[in-house]
């Protein structure tokens, strides 16, 4: 049975987690789909993984609908989700072109990143039959104004403004909340705050979801591994094994563990 917007909702109602990786091309997302995944995310976080990009600003829309028409082929059953690139969405306008463009190619949802400025356009999207995903936290494509990839809400101003902005874009229409790099007790009290289903990334084991890109889970990523990503290929030694291992882990909340959370 495919997984859905319905399912995810079920899960949290149920108190279930449910997994999420990304994927971006048929051969990977025929694996991923069978291994039980509920959700594949063509994160544009290809720009690093496979362009060798520093940052994932380069990825441009015809990027993303080709990999996601490649998903879209090879997907077994889950629920396939999109990151709209840097300024594919800086008009409500834009966003509206380019989120039909993304869902034309085989996307059965949007991910924006962005805080309580979004909410004009996540209303227009949801208006319009486009599933949305609200990502806070940090947020890749705005790591020029971050000032690099660092852990936010650690202090109670910001956290008490990401738990009204995620409150925010609830109301405007989001299905899905995304949080990225935030305090564990942070991430709890905004999936107590919202009814939609929230999906963690280095954001502690409380969330309803949990999301590592493939390359990281599978240990091919060159560089300095995050402190929220776990090596699955360690214990299984076979790409599906891992997969399944992950999936696994997340199902049963062993996965992140302590040592893969961030503290306030």
């Amino acid at each position: 049975m495919a997984v859905t917007i319905n399912t995810l909702r079920e899960y949290k109602r149920n108190g279930e987690t449910f997994s999420v990786l990304t994927a971006y091309d048929a051969a990977f997302a025929q694996v991923v789909s069978e291994a039980g995944i509920d959700v594949i995310l063509i994160g544009d976080s290809l720009g690093m993984v496979l362009q060798g990009h520093d940052s994932t600003l380069p990825v441009t829309m015809e990027h993303m609908c080709y990999h996601v028409r490649s998903v879209a082929k090879g997907n077994r059953g889950a629920l396939v989700m999109a990151d709209m690139p840097f300024m594919s969405y800086g008009t409500t306008t834009a966003a509206l072109d380019n989120a039909a463009e993304l869902m034309r190619a085989g996307a059965h949802m949007v991910k924006l990143e962005g805080t309580d400025w979004m909410t004009d356009t996540i209303a227009a999207l949801s208006e319009r039959g486009i599933p949305v995903c609200a990502h806070l936290g940090l947020t890749p494509q705005f790591v020029n104004k971050l000032g690099g990839y660092k852990v936010q809400g650690r202090d109670e101003k910001q956290a008490e403004m990401m738990i009204e902005h995620a409150c925010q874009l609830e109301a405007a229409g989001a299905d899905v909340i995304l949080l990225e790099c935030v305090p564990a007790v942070l991430a709890a009290r905004i999936t107590q705050a919202v009814k939609a289903p929230v999906i963690g990334i280095g954001a502690g084991a409380d969330t309803d979801g949990q999301v590592l890109v493939l390359h990281d889970m599978l240990g091919v990523t060159p560089g300095r591994r995050p402190k929220f990503v776990k090596n699955f290929m360690t214990e299984t030694g076979s790409v599906q094994g891992a997969i399944e291992a992950y999936h696994e882990a997340v199902k049963d909340r062993t996965f992140p563990s302590e040592e893969h959370t961030f503290k306030a």
